[in-house]
């Protein structure tokens, strides 16, 4: 089966829309050309977090980033420019049942921003809603079929949320819920979307607690020939703690090959720096910080030690000489 990627994969995401919008700015209803302007300001912040993580030794070959076309366009051609990985989703932003942003239109789109990986966010629990749960795979099957007859790769980011019932069996404590019953749910899903024809190259899967879950989750993904599909994990808005022991546990695991953690990474920086609580260079120098952490801990299993968390005060310098954005590679058009 020709679908596929294995190899490492450190994807900072910052494609959120709805929840930047409402959560991060507390704005409601269609957006204004300024309102537009300041998340997508706020954006090139991680984007440059990001940039400065590579500078300051993150592997660029192995380093991607997952921006929206609405706020993050230039992000992406910049991005494509130097050479970086990218993906871009192909959602609508904040709805429980996944569709099209660009509706029958999401052909256009992905072509114009050429990304190294199309993504969908789908929400799918076997036990929920059948009627849902079909219409979310036959979606799923027609993006796949698109993307592969193209050769491009389809990455599905995944969430199982606890059905009501399912969450009363454990006393609504839903950390016992992701411990016991999502591990099995997550196999079983994958299982139903694979005899639907969904076929990701990359799987972006929520943290599993224990080795365990990690190696079976691995072995749904690569079953029946899928032997390069790759599976990565998703920081979940979790605390840096959870976000650590996640990625330990995984990186311990052949089959996965990185992660995609985001709002961990930058959400606090963000907020501190848009409260003037911080300068942007900080916020810069943060993100690119616990960036970088987690590279480490995924390559090394630990995390990164006290005094070398820091920028290189070069990559800071370069950033202040071009007024808070790093320059082009020389020869990029």
């Amino acid at each position: 089966m020709n679908i596929g990627f294995d190899q490492p994969l450190y994807i900072l995401p910052f494609d959120q829309r709805e929840s930047f919008q409402t959560k991060m700015f507390g704005w409601e209803g269609t957006l204004n050309s300024a309102q537009t302007a300041q998340i997508a300001a706020a954006k090139q912040v991680i984007y440059d977090g990001f940039q400065a993580a590579v500078l300051a030794g993150a592997p660029q070959k192995h380093a991607a980033i997952l921006v929206d076309e609405q706020f993050g366009a230039d992000i992406l051609r910049a991005a494509a420019r130097r050479g970086y990985m990218t993906a871009c989703p192909a959602e609508m932003s904040g709805q429980k049942e996944f569709d099209f942003e660009y509706g029958e239109d999401f052909a256009r789109h992905i072509e114009t921003f050429n990304p190294t990986f199309c993504k969908v966010l789908v929400r799918f629990n076997p036990e929920g809603d059948k009627a849902v749960n079909r219409r979310q795979a036959a979606r799923l099957k027609r993006l796949s079929d698109y993307l592969h007859g193209r050769g491009r790769l389809f990455m599905v980011e995944l969430y199982v949320d606890a059905e009501p019932a399912q969450l009363e069996r454990f006393h609504g404590l839903k950390a016992a819920y992701d411990l016991d019953l999502r591990p099995g749910l997550t196999v079983q899903t994958l299982h139903e979307l694979q005899d639907a024809n969904v076929e990701p190259d990359v799987w972006k899967v929520e943290g599993q607690d224990l080795r365990e879950d990690c190696v079976k989750l691995v072995a749904a993904a690569r079953r029946d020939g899928r032997d390069r599909v790759g599976c990565i994990i998703l920081g979940g808005g979790e605390d840096e703690q959870k976000v650590r022991a996640w990625l330990a546990t995984a990186a311990s695991v052949p089959g996965f090959i990185g992660f995609a953690v985001g709002r961990t990474t930058f959400w606090d920086a963000l907020v501190d720096w848009r409260a003037n609580r911080m300068t942007r260079e900080a916020a810069v120098d943060e993100i690119a910080r616990r960036y970088r952490e987690w590279v480490n801990i995924f390559e090394r299993g630990t995390p990164l030690p006290a005094e070398s968390v820091r920028l290189t005060r070069q990559a800071i310098r370069r950033w202040e000489n071009e007024g808070g954005h790093f320059p082009e590679k020389a020869g990029a058009s």
